[in-house]
């Protein structure tokens, strides 16, 4: 369970497991401990380095595939041997790009759900934005993609799963007909008691386009101010990939890339201050989810809190601009009465609404 789609998976599979049989179909190996059989299907090898990245996009961009559609294509004959002389009361797609295996999955299912771990032409789209040429010509070419796919395949599922009020009109918009808010969660666990450092934390699969660039707003426009008034504050980017972001810090001392742990809730309560400096992306953020669990103050984007029902003010401080962000976790680092009021908030806020016996209260009748 590292990262926040794997998290949302593992938490659907949880309560799935409570009242179905389940089988799993994955693309990657998992262990299911409570799953009846799980097959792994084996994606082809994909080269990881910059020009074979680039080719495969601009071979993308010209055949009018999106790229995660087209990484993820070509299975139905081994979903389908897969699944062959069993029947289903239900069958769930994880993610958009999958989205396509709903005809092979009627084929054995009496109703077939679609979890949207976020609307992939909205991420694309605020990515666009927030990107240069030619980066934001790609992205708004792949959200002009998505948002056909989605016109054309969100009306076929029985249910669509989204994480937030916010997306679920979106989904409404693109044709989806009946749409369920499931919120992304957390398990229950008790809040660490650590000593605070010096420090700030963000949180996240660093090779993830969003993550990346949010990690390239603050370092450039706001970190270096923060640097120069707090001598001996640190901030600690917490996550797999760390390579996708190596670059972008490469050569500060004070920056420091954990890779992945076993426990991020546990780390992000040593730190003073979660920032969440996103500019682009759809869903909820569970590092914000995180934070709040570990009790700590966390200093977000709009974009970022978006689908949270945060106040700002109450459960977190909302900054969108380089110079607000830079003195919001400036006065926080400098006001620990502040930030212990901001910190019990958000703990309060994801014991009442982000744990996962909370949010399968969303999936009763499914």
């Amino acid at each position: 369970m590292t990262g926040g789609g794997a998290l949302r998976s593992a938490s659907l599979l949880e309560w799935l497991a409570s009242s179905y049989a389940v089988d799993v179909v994955s693309f990657a190996p998992l262990e299911v401990g409570f799953a009846r059989r799980v097959v792994a299907l084996a994606l082809p090898p994909n080269a990881r380095h910059a020009p074979a990245r680039a080719w495969r996009n601009v071979s993308r961009q010209i055949r009018g595939v999106p790229s995660l559609v087209d990484r993820f294509a070509g299975f139905e004959s081994a979903i389908r041997d897969s699944l062959r002389g069993e029947r289903y009361e239900l069958g769930v797609i994880e993610h958009f790009w999958c989205a396509p295996y709903a005809d092979v999955l009627r084929e054995f299912c009496d109703r077939v759900v679609l979890d949207l771990h976020n609307v992939e032409s909205e991420l694309h789209a605020t990515g666009a934005g927030a990107s240069r040429w030619p980066m934001s010509a790609m992205l708004g070419r792949f959200a002009n993609l998505y948002r056909e796919l989605e016109r054309k395949w969100l009306p076929g599922f029985d249910h669509v799963l989204v994480t937030s009020e916010e997306d679920a009109d979106r989904a409404r918009s693109l044709g989806a007909a009946r749409v369920v808010v499931y919120p992304n969660a957390l398990p229950m666990a008790d809040r660490p008691v650590m000593a605070e450092q010096e420090r700030i934390v963000f949180s996240g699969n660093l090779e993830y386009h969003p993550n990346q660039s949010a990690v390239r707003w603050f370092h450039d426009a706001i970190w270096p101010k923060l640097r120069a008034a707090h001598p001996g504050l640190e901030w600690w980017l917490v996550g797999k990939n760390p390579l996708g972001v190596a670059r972008l810090v490469d050569g500060d001392s004070r920056i420091r890339l954990t890779g992945p742990v076993e426990n991020a809730v546990a780390l992000l309560a040593e730190s003073k201050v979660c920032v969440v400096p996103i500019v682009e992306g759809s869903g909820t953020r569970f590092k914000i989810l995180e934070g709040w669990a570990a009790g700590r103050a966390v200093v977000s984007t709009t974009l970022g809190a978006e689908g949270l029902g945060a106040r700002d003010g109450v459960e977190l401080l909302i900054a969108d601009s380089a110079q607000a962000m830079t003195a919001a976790v400036s006065a926080l680092l400098l006001d620990g009465v502040r930030r212990k009021a901001l910190g019990d908030a958000g703990r309060a806020l994801f014991e009442e609404r982000f744990t996962w016996p909370v949010a399968w209260k969303a999936l009763e009748g499914l």
